[in-house]
């Protein structure tokens, strides 16, 4: 049986009196797509940063690849670096421009390497991101609402785009979202969190791309909703006449 990238086990993390997560297990099998989902506040970016290795003031156990990279929602490009030092910001050795260009051909701006962050659009330096996540070759890619300040055209872009990268580099996906269509048009299996545990997952055995409209696409939005506390405006009322 094949080792999960991510193996997580009763985890707990507290922020003085107050409990995030609590008693948390996850397993991520290598090359999956798993979107998570949840309230503000219920713990995902907490969740998130501990796999990155940002945050280790944690009880519990959390065994991740070695390899990993993290995109968030705000790109974080330094302004006073060219673009092209931005993707290759913090790796060993002497910063390596055509290396760069590769992975930013990968992303679509390939010319955009000598510009500098401030002309881009919101969705060219969430590119720029991704970009430099991808660059690190990561086994696990952690990407925290990362199309949450783009406009619908521009995200339903960068959504694509991140399907084709996945498939490209086959590394495992962890993608915390609010949305709950975004997060079925893209992953294998989608979790929800509540109150710090994952309290529902679902698994998403759609063909890709994924039509809005396919009646199983359209049951599993609502099982999710319902989830979430939020009652499906687009479905269809129960027409069926009492017995």
């Amino acid at each position: 049986m094949t080792e999960p990238s991510v193996r997580v086990r009763g985890l707990n993390r507290e922020f003085g009196d107050r409990r995030v997560l609590t008693d948390l297990d996850i397993d991520i099998q290598p090359g999956e797509f798993v979107a998570l989902l949840g309230h503000s506040g219920c713990g995902k970016s907490t969740l998130l940063r501990i796999l990155a290795g940002i945050d280790a003031e944690i009880e519990g156990v959390v065994e991740v690849p070695q390899r990993r990279a993290v995109a968030f929602q705000s790109p974080r490009l330094m302004p006073w670096k060219r673009v092209w030092r931005n993707v290759v910001l913090g790796l060993p050795g002497r910063p390596d421009r055509d290396l760069a260009i590769r992975y930013l051909d990968e992303v679509g701006l390939g010319g955009h390497g000598g510009v500098w962050p401030k002309t881009l659009s919101g969705g060219e330096a969430q590119r720029v991101s991704l970009a430099r996540a991808l660059v690190r070759e990561p086994e696990l890619l952690l990407l925290d609402e990362p199309f949450g300040a783009l406009d619908a055209l521009t995200r339903a872009k960068a959504q694509r785009l991140v399907i084709d990268l996945w498939r490209q580099h086959g590394c495992a996906v962890l993608f915390v979202t609010h949305d709950v269509e975004e997060s079925l048009l893209l992953a294998d299996r989608v979790l929800v969190m509540d109150e710090g545990r994952i309290a529902h997952e679902v698994t998403v055995d759609l063909p890709r791309p994924r039509d809005v409209g396919d009646p199983t696409f359209v049951a599993l939005r609502g099982r999710l909703l319902g989830w979430l506390g939020v009652r499906d405006a687009s479905a269809r009322p129960d027409t069926t006449p009492a017995s």
